[in-house]
């Protein structure tokens, strides 16, 4: 069963040579709002399975994480269509949503609720969340004291435990320390065991091995190669020593 399809889409974003903030500024300095437009997506296409996990890869800013925002609906396409079927929950930017003067355990209440679950399933779940955050009698300090480790601790924990059909996950496993990313790793196979579908942005490519059923390098706004982990991460890692050489 398919729970992603992207056929054809295509991104660009208007990057401004020297905007004007105020509309003073804008009236005396035309000049300043000139932009080029930057095409970030040239026409992908790619489906996801029910309970697959997916690897995107890519050097920076080939279009890796306007993807999953894109996925997401943080972000809506220029050109294509992109269809999701079930509930999506996303790691995708570290601290996004939190209210940095409310406590953890108010911002699990209030992300959960983005993700779409009732007080009453919140309040069924909360100590689960903390048990697995490890933030202990932090969990009733205010976010803005949290580290960024805490921070990912936090996010992860409300986001595996939404029951999503879908999860997006953008290197943010790249923080915290080595014992929760391995705790994480074994979250993320237990729910995909259970049928959620993942797909993941890491740079890091042993984590992508230990979870990823395939990999999608993206380049330049395309789709280069997408298939099998281990053939394609061999040919991406040869292609970018090739460019340092």
């Amino acid at each position: 069963m398919e729970t992603i399809s992207v056929c054809e889409v295509k991104k660009s974003f208007k990057v401004y040579f020297d905007k004007g903030n105020m509309l003073k500024e804008r009236i005396l300095f035309p000049n300043r709002n000139r932009y080029e437009r930057r095409e970030v997506l040239r026409g992908i296409s790619f489906a996801c399975q029910k309970g697959e996990a997916v690897g995107l890869i890519g050097k920076n800013g080939c279009g890796k994480s306007t993807i999953l925002k894109l996925l997401s609906r943080i972000l809506r396409p220029n050109e294509g269509t992109i269809t999701v079927n079930g509930r999506v929950s996303s790691l995708i930017e570290l601290g996004a949503g939190f209210h940095m003067d409310m406590t953890g355990r108010e911002n699990i209440y209030i992300n959960a609720a983005i993700f779409g679950l009732k007080k009453k399933e919140i309040n069924a779940r909360l100590d689960d969340i903390i048990r697995f955050s490890e933030l202990g009698e932090s969990i009733d300090n205010p976010v803005r004291t949290y580290s960024s480790g805490m921070y990912m601790r936090l996010a992860f924990s409300v986001a595996i435990n939404v029951d999503a059909d879908i999860l997006l996950v953008d290197e943010i496993l790249a923080v915290g320390d080595v014992n929760f990313q391995s705790k994480c790793f074994e979250k993320l196979r237990e729910i995909k065991r259970a049928g959620t579908t993942i797909v993941i942005v890491s740079h890091a490519m042993e984590q992508l091995y230990e979870i990823c059923d395939r990999l999608i390098w993206i380049e330049d706004g395309m789709v280069r190669m997408d298939g099998d982990v281990r053939q394609i991460a061999e040919a991406y890692l040869v292609s970018m020593e090739s460019r340092r050489t």
